[in-house]
């Protein structure tokens, strides 16, 4: 008896889920950039498009990734708390992740 479940992917399964990642995304980079007290000249006038662009489409990839994860499993209790958890920690790998990419060369070096 297996517990995995193979249905049709639909896009409104998951479009959700990346709305909610990519505004958290959102967020987040835009809490990071108001606490900044502006660029270095040599980053130009736009350096804060990048990150502002980068961080939440991340996000939203890890959100979509999170609703795939937890549909993996319906039924074993224990399976669908482990896979959430799976599925929380790859969002955050994506957000960490979208940050690095958003803000390397533009507010790191």
């Amino acid at each position: 008896m297996s517990t995995l479940r193979l249905n049709s992917i639909r896009l409104g399964d998951y479009l959700k889920p990346a709305l909610i990642g990519g505004s958290i995304g959102l967020a987040v980079i835009v809490w990071f950039l108001s606490q900044t007290h502006g660029g270095k000249p040599e980053f130009g006038p736009y350096w804060m498009l990048r990150p502002l662009i980068i961080v939440p489409v991340a996000t939203a990839m890890g959100g979509a990734a999170f609703q795939f994860i937890r549909n993996l499993v319906q039924k074993p209790v224990g399976a669908k708390v482990m896979l959430t958890i799976f599925g929380l920690l790859v969002f955050v790998v994506s957000l960490w992740l979208g940050s690095v990419l958003g803000l390397a060369g533009t507010y790191w070096h």
